[in-house]
């Protein structure tokens, strides 16, 4: 049974005649009888009576009427709803994060503060998930993007940066190039229980002995923090320690690879209007959503070029091979180059 033509048939009745229900429903005379004349044929049965003074139900149309005013009002109503939520952006938000990814829950909590009928299924992982399969609305992809059934949106890069604590550095002295890695205890992050690690430092490409390989960069903070070994860490998760002197930069002259920053969605969907709110830039720029506290991750997230332009403070440390450590700077210093960091990222931070 043709659904348009059923509410026509209903808008008809309320109307009590074609005429009125052409004008009301915004269909042309001709056109709606015509629809109602072939719902009759599909039905086989009369629906209206007509004559000069308009149009009678049947019987029979009397009974259709009945029933189908119901579903007709009850799919209004679902609509209307509908529209009602995605103007108020109220629903369910499914995304995919890698694990230990904190920063990002920040901006997730200020979004839900902006947004608060909107609710947030994540799944952490590290694993590349098929948001089809999974049910996934937008995952945050860190690394190279190869699938081209998916739209990517890209936010920002940023390096891995090499620790070690001022601990380990004064037992075993400080590294003067990627090759004296060899001498240390290191740790490394790796996809799986199988692979052992390999760190590129610039042009340099190190073969590690790792005495720790993990998918967990919480557990690779916490075993450089204890001083046994030297490892990379996201500069999100260690800016905080490099800054308070409880972690180290090592081989800043060799910096790591960069890492992309995505959010991706199937190209064949058409995004919802929560959807859209998430990939929007502006969502993330506006004044009500970012501050510079949320954007912290942000600033500390280019850590590799805040060192850089940071005055740094070189400590001799005994058997450190003649070269000395890299520490962190005074909290006012490094508080001043986060501000200045704050205003270059703030305005080419989206592409």
């Amino acid at each position: 049974m043709d659904l348009n033509a059923v509410r026509m048939f209903v808008g008809v009745v309320r109307a009590g005649s074609l005429s009125a229900a052409a004008l009301r429903i915004g269909v042309p005379l001709p056109t709606l009888s015509r629809r109602l004349r072939d719902l009759e044929r599909e039905l086989k049965i009369q629906l209206l009576e007509r004559s000069a003074r308009g149009a009678r139900l049947s019987d029979a149309g009397a009974r259709l009427y009945e029933h189908a005013v119901r579903g007709i009002d009850a799919l209004v109503e679902g609509e209307e709803a509908v529209k009602s939520d995605q103007a108020r952006l109220r629903g369910r938000l499914r995304l995919s994060l890698p694990t230990a990814f904190e920063p990002w829950w920040k901006l997730l909590g200020a979004f839900q503060r902006q947004y608060p009928d909107i609710q947030l299924s994540v799944y952490a992982t590290d694993r590349r998930v098929d948001l089809i399969e999974d049910g996934i609305d937008v995952a945050l992809r860190v690394g190279a993007l190869v699938h081209e059934a998916m739209v990517a949106r890209r936010l920002l890069s940023y390096r891995h940066v090499l620790v070690a604590s001022p601990e380990l550095l004064r037992r075993l002295g400080v590294p003067a190039t990627p090759d004296a890695l060899h001498h240390f205890p290191c740790a490394a992050w790796c996809r799986d229980a199988n692979t052992q690690g390999t760190w590129r430092l610039g042009e340099h490409v190190v073969e590690l002995k790792a005495v720790l390989t993990t998918n967990d960069y919480l557990h690779l903070r916490d075993r450089a923090v204890a001083g046994e070994v030297v490892t990379e860490l996201p500069p999100f998760l260690g800016a905080e320690l490099i800054r308070s002197g409880l972690l180290c930069c090592l081989l800043t002259d060799h910096p790591m690879p960069e890492h992309q920053i995505s959010l991706i969605y199937p190209s064949h969907r058409n995004p919802s209007s929560i959807v859209r709110a998430y990939l929007d830039p502006q969502t993330f720029r506006s004044n009500s959503f970012v501050t510079r506290t949320r954007f912290k991750f942000l600033i500390e997230g280019r850590m590799t070029e805040a060192i850089e332009k940071t005055p740094h403070v070189s400590v001799s440390m005994p058997g450190s091979r003649g070269v000395a450590a890299t520490k962190s700077c005074s909290d006012a210093e490094a508080d001043e180059a986060s501000s200045k960091a704050f205003s270059n990222l703030t305005s080419s931070l989206f592409i």
